[in-house]
């Protein structure tokens, strides 16, 4: 038995095709591993904090030394830290917005980045310290981003690549539903749906 974190970051409700899409793996997902437990987390209407000089002080020293504002501060990261480190598969749905994620997915990554827990610094540079783990990444874009395109440049993947790899989950895959203001919008949709219906079964 796996267990799962689904995570949706758009701002977007029904019209969300990262949140359909994600929505319709998870659903195949259960009708392929009916006892994997999914744990879901909706960012884009229910978004965490921003971390502050206080969090960064709190993270960065002894919890004996923590004053109250230090504890109140992680209050918040604590949960999600253990929830991120307690699961063996993370699927996000993910919409781009401004050429990269959404600014709710970044306030919750930062939590993440604390040193000790997903990360160490050493002589031979970053380690990740979460280790055994996969994401898949499931993107919605209006333009297609691959290099040489005229709709500018993907700072979406990248960076998730990047923070990923530095806690240690280097099994990554994304499935991009991409030019979805354009004509070939229905035929992307399609298309990421067959992709991720083969994957539930695969992953």
């Amino acid at each position: 038995m796996r267990r799962i974190l689904h995570i949706d970051a758009s701002y977007s409700s029904e019209n969300s095709v990262s949140r359909v899409l994600s929505g319709a793996f998870i659903t195949a997902w259960k009708k392929f591993h009916p006892e994997d437990v999914i744990l879901y987390r909706d960012l884009g209407h229910f978004p965490v904090p921003y971390i502050n000089e206080t969090w960064i002080t709190a993270v960065h020293s002894p919890p004996e030394t923590h004053t109250p504002e230090m504890v109140e501060a992680l209050k918040v990261s604590n949960p999600l830290l253990e929830e991120f480190l307690s699961v063996d598969c993370y699927v996000f749905g993910i919409p781009m917005y401004g050429f990269t994620i959404p600014a709710t997915l970044k306030a919750y990554i930062e939590h993440l980045i604390q040193i000790g827990r997903t990360y160490e610094v050493n002589e031979n540079g970053v380690q990740g310290l979460v280790q055994g783990k996969k994401a898949l990444f499931i993107t919605s874009r209006g333009g297609n981003y691959l290099p040489g395109s005229p709709f500018g440049e993907d700072h979406q993947e990248p960076y998730l690549r990047t923070i990923f790899w530095s806690f240690g989950i280097t099994d990554v895959q994304f499935v991009n539903a991409s030019n979805l203001v354009l004509r070939d919008r229905e035929k992307s949709i399609s298309t990421a749906q067959a992709h991720l219906q083969t994957l539930a079964a695969q992953w």
